[in-house]
């Protein structure tokens, strides 16, 4: 069986956001997840998005990691 690497989404309050550009597609390495979201996290932060969390297997493995520069 593979693996299935997702992100979930989450504005500054915490609650779930989704819809373009978010995606509920998975990916088969966390290396796949990881380059898109590098692709992409310009255009979730401009739809409201304020942190993200990667999962494995419906595990998280990081996050919420914040989507705003650092100071």
């Amino acid at each position: 069986m593979s693996e299935q690497w997702s992100w979930t989404y989450a504005d500054a309050d915490g609650a779930a956001v989704t819809g373009p550009p978010t995606t509920e597609s998975t990916f088969p390495t966390q290396s796949d997840a990881e380059s898109w979201f590098g692709e992409v996290w310009h255009e979730l932060a401009d739809a409201g998005v304020a942190s993200v969390t990667l999962h494995r297997d419906g595990g998280v493995v990081y996050g919420p990691m914040s989507l705003e520069a650092a100071p």
